[in-house]
């Protein structure tokens, strides 16, 4: 018997330890901290794919720049 044989009846005994040893304020206050904490990783993500963009966009417009002929005056 190992670890990869658990199934369900011993999650729930694991589960009904657990909830016994800190009670269920602690549990929920970790669970909400827990939610926050993946809340904020989406948001951190989400706005380093925008800051990308942003780079991205601003590269491709000096090089569009530079591309162009001058206007001689």
């Amino acid at each position: 018997m190992g670890i990869g044989n658990i199934g369900l009846p011993g999650i729930l005994l694991i589960a009904i330890v657990v909830l016994v040893l800190f009670g269920r304020g602690k549990i929920s206050g970790l669970m909400g901290e827990v939610g926050k904490g993946i809340t904020s990783f989406k948001k951190g993500i989400k706005d380093g794919e925008s800051e990308l963009a942003d780079q991205a966009e601003e590269i491709e417009g000096t090089a569009t720049d530079a591309e162009q002929p001058k206007d001689k005056v």
